[in-house]
Parts: structure tokens; C-alpha cells; sequence
């Protein structure tokens, strides 16, 4: 909704949304006392994906290496 300087101001007129979400932002941004954020797995994952390629690399070429045979 666009802001309008001409429409009357009063203690019953329109909230300033800017206001709200500046408030917002600063509650989300400050982090909790005694609470903190997440923490990623550093290689968790990664390390399955690696594991997975490697051993589907081995058997196709064991079965590579059978059928050449």
C-alpha cells in the first residue's frame, strides 16, 4: 500500500509497517542468551557421497572387468 502525505494522520491511522519489520529484523539477527545457533556437520555427508562413489566405481569396474574376461 502506497503512503499518502495528504491523508489525514491521527492516533487511528495506518501502522507503519517499517517500523514493525525493523523491530522484526532486530529480533531475529540477536541470538538468544544461553542458546546457539545450529551447528553444520563439517564432512558428515560429504564423506557418504564419497564412500558411494567410490564403491559404485568399483563393482562397474569388476563387472567390467568380468565381462572382458
Amino acid at each position: 500500500m502506497a503512503h499518502n502525505p495528504h491523508a489525514p494522520q491521527g492516533p487511528e491511522g495506518q501502522h507503519d509497517p517499517a517500523g514493525s519489520t525493523q523491530m522484526f529484523r532486530a529480533f531475529v539477527d540477536e541470538t538468544p542468551q544461553g542458546r546457539s545457533r545450529p551447528q553444520q556437520a563439517p564432512a558428515g555427508p560429504r564423506i557418504g557421497l564419497i564412500v558411494g562413489v567410490v564403491a559404485a566405481i568399483a563393482i562397474i569396474a569388476a563387472v567390467a572387468w568380468l565381462a572382458l574376461k
